[in-house]
């Protein structure tokens, strides 16, 4: 038997959470990623913005997981995002440090590895799968596989709630605190595995 053991393989699972949702998603799609032997996840969230987009929050967080910065996105092998939707679209926090990864993407910080989205909405009808897409969009730019959820996931065609092809999402409610339910929870956990595995797959593929 070969007993030689891959590098680990890691994936940055990046959020930015209002009322705590998305960050239970988050949370979801780091178990995903830990169940797949050889893999890691690296929980990273980003800091809330002013109306004049400027960072509002301490440099550094009092609870809850670090910021990222930009050796997480250098230093990771798959990444998922997820944020809130904002009128069908991700919320400022996260796209203001999007806007932000000019030099990994002149770099090619990303290019080739697998990312995958995830959302949270008020109403089941509130941008889910426009944010969703439109978070794929700096993805593209960035050079990186894109990975959803295929339908062979039997909660995708079975939820009531949340959960798309193209990433987990929750249905929130109109105050945000409506609790993530089992089924949403295991998409996220079966799209954190399966950007796990892919990125470990590209991993090993890939010349030394």
């Amino acid at each position: 038997m070969n007993s030689t053991r891959l590098p680990s393989t890691r994936v940055l699972v990046l959020f930015y959470s209002r009322y705590g949702a998305t960050q239970q998603l988050a949370e979801a799609c780091c178990e995903g990623v830990e169940s797949v032997d050889g893999c890691e996840s690296v929980l990273r969230t980003v800091p809330g913005v002013s109306a004049n987009h400027e960072a509002t929050e301490p440099a550094v967080p009092t609870q809850g997981p670090p910021y990222a910065e930009a050796t997480d996105l250098k230093d990771c092998d798959g990444l998922l995002i997820g944020s809130p939707t904002r009128f069908g679209n991700m919320a400022a926090p996260m796209k203001y440090f999007i806007d932000g990864t000019i030099q990994g993407w002149l770099a090619g910080d990303l290019v080739g590895k697998p990312g995958g989205v995830f959302t949270s909405t008020g109403s089941l009808h509130g941008g889910q799968e426009s944010t969703l897409i439109t978070m794929m969009m700096p993805l593209f730019h960035h050079g990186m596989v894109l990975v959803g959820l295929p339908y062979s996931e039997p909660e995708l065609s079975a939820t009531q709630s949340g959960g798309t092809p193209y990433g987990a999402s929750h249905l929130a409610g109109g105050d945000g605190r409506r609790p993530v339910t089992d089924e949403e929870r295991r998409l996220a956990k079966a799209q954190g595995r399966r950007v796990a595995q892919i990125a470990q797959a590209l991993k090993a593929a890939s010349p030394p």
